[in-house]
C-alpha cells in the first residue's frame, strides 16, 4: 500500500503532464513549418554573409533605408550591435562585421525594427 501512495502523484503528474503536450506538439510543429521555409527563402536570396564589413556591405547593397540605433557596448561581454534595414533584410554587425541577416517578412517578429528603438 505505501508504493500506491507514493507512485499515484507520479501517475497523476504523467497524466496531466500528457493532456498539456499534445497542443503544444501540435503549435511548435506550425512553428517549425514557418522556420524551415523562411529559412529555405533566406537561402534562395542573396543577403550579405558573415564576416563582411560594413563597407563591403554598403559597397555590394548600396545605402541601407535606416541605421537603427545600436544596442550593447557597455562592457566587452556585450559588444556594440549595429543593425542597418534595407527593403527586404536586416542586417545584424558587432562592431563593424556581419553576424547575421534575416529576411524581413511578416514571419519574424522583425516587420517593425524602428519600434524597437
Amino acid at each position: 500500500m505505501v508504493k500506491f501512495t507514493y507512485s499515484l502523484p507520479i501517475v497523476a503528474m504523467l497524466v496531466a503532464g500528457a493532456a498539456f503536450a499534445t497542443p503544444q506538439t501540435a503549435i511548435a510543429a506550425g512553428g517549425d513549418s514557418l522556420l524551415i521555409h523562411r529559412v529555405q527563402e533566406e537561402k534562395g536570396m542573396n543577403l550579405p554573409s558573415r564576416g563582411m564589413s560594413m563597407a563591403q556591405v554598403e559597397r555590394t547593397w548600396g545605402a541601407p533605408q535606416r541605421k537603427l540605433s545600436p544596442r550593447g557596448g557597455d562592457t566587452q561581454k556585450h559588444p556594440q550591435i549595429n543593425r542597418w534595414e534595407y527593403s527586404n533584410f536586416i542586417v545584424y554587425f558587432e562592431h563593424e562585421h556581419v553576424i547575421h541577416a534575416v529576411l524581413n517578412t511578416p514571419a519574424g517578429n522583425n516587420t517593425n525594427p524602428t519600434a524597437a528603438n
